[in-house]
């Protein structure tokens, strides 16, 4: 189980931060010309100052939309999407969105911002896009939740932009790792538990949460065939992943085996892997992650949640964390889910 001393939230929250500044700089690009930019990946520096993307910004953004909730009472979906959505469109608003954030989060945000629309008909349900579970973090780090609130908060906050069932499925499998992590999982069986999870979960349609989003799309019979499109999509790329980690190659780019991350499993799963290569060493699984040729922000800024979540907030270099952006935010988030 988790313990105070490890603050599992305050690291997971400065980790994704720290991620996020250490991609920032090394999205699209290829690997060559990471390394001719920034030399050795082994020994790449955090830049100062240590700016963010809308990565980081849409985590803070569905956190504080987590703890208006709250201050509601439990967890449920009324209490949820109203909240979530207004910070989602207040993001959307501000000045600071300037860190080339993903067009299926733009149009949505752009259709969330009439009142007057029901927040399924804003969803974007053709696009598995990584800005869902780029952002789900939190859900695995709020204590007291069951394990069917935080995967209807995790599918939730992901179909307010990201309605695809592989978003839904990869935020809920994106949130349940933070959690196992935070609980102190053995890294090794990590992969197992995961695959087990969307097993398990394959068919289950949240309805309570999602309503009728199922319906608009025009190819699946039913909720479960819904569904269970994005559950395959994960449990494929986990297959990908437990190949890759059999015969780790830690010099080679993780995206030529588990991809680029442009898209939700594939974030995921490249996350993962550059976390697994270097779970007792989470400098080097953050380098790792940021020196690929995908989507290098979101790859790393997950990989960091992951080891923060796992190894706890005194991980992190005081001089890495002192020049973050959002440091005192993300903090505040962390000492509230840690207490």
């Amino acid at each position: 189980m988790t313990t105070p001393t490890k603050r599992a939230a305050t690291g997971a929250m400065i980790g994704l931060a720290l991620g996020d500044a250490l991609g920032f700089p090394t999205e699209f690009n290829d690997v060559p010309s990471i390394l001719a930019k920034s030399g050795p990946w082994r020994e790449m520096r955090l830049p100062s100052p240590a700016i963010v993307t809308d990565d980081t910004q849409m985590t803070l953004a569905l956190a504080r939309g987590i703890r208006t909730a709250l201050e509601q009472g439990r967890i449920d979906p009324l209490r949820l999407a109203r909240p979530v959505r207004e910070e989602f469109v207040d993001w959307y608003h501000s000045p600071e969105n300037n860190r080339a954030p993903g067009n299926t989060c733009l149009r949505a945000c752009s259709l969330l911002n009439d009142p007057e629309r029901d927040w399924r008909d804003a969803s974007q349900t053709g696009s598995k896009g990584c800005g869902a579970n780029m952002r789900v973090v939190p859900v695995g780090l709020v204590p007291g939740w069951t394990e069917d609130e935080r995967a209807g908060v995790a599918q939730l906050q992901s179909a307010l932009t990201h309605g695809h069932p592989t978003a839904l499925a990869a935020s809920d499998l994106t949130a349940h790792a933070v959690y196992l992590l935070a609980q102190g999982v053995e890294v090794t069986g990590l992969v197992g538990r995961l695959r087990s999870y969307a097993l398990r979960h394959r068919t289950r349609y949240h309805e309570a949460w999602l309503g009728d989003l199922w319906m608009r799309t025009a190819s699946d019979a039913s909720p479960e065939s819904f569904i269970a499109r994005g559950w395959d999509d994960c449990l494929a790329v986990l297959d990908r992943l437990a190949a890759a980690l059999r015969d780790p190659s830690p010099e080679l780019d993780p995206c030529l085996a588990t991809g680029e991350g442009w898209i939700a499993e594939e974030a995921l799963a490249t996350a993962l892997h550059c976390f697994l290569l270097f779970p007792s060493a989470p400098l080097t699984a953050l380098r790792r992650a940021a020196c690929t040729a995908g989507d290098s922000d979101s790859i790393a800024c997950l990989t960091g949640a992951f080891a923060g979540a796992h190894l706890g907030a005194d991980i992190w270099p005081r001089d890495w964390e002192g020049r973050i952006e959002y440091r005192d935010e993300l903090l505040t988030f962390g000492a509230l889910w840690d207490a």
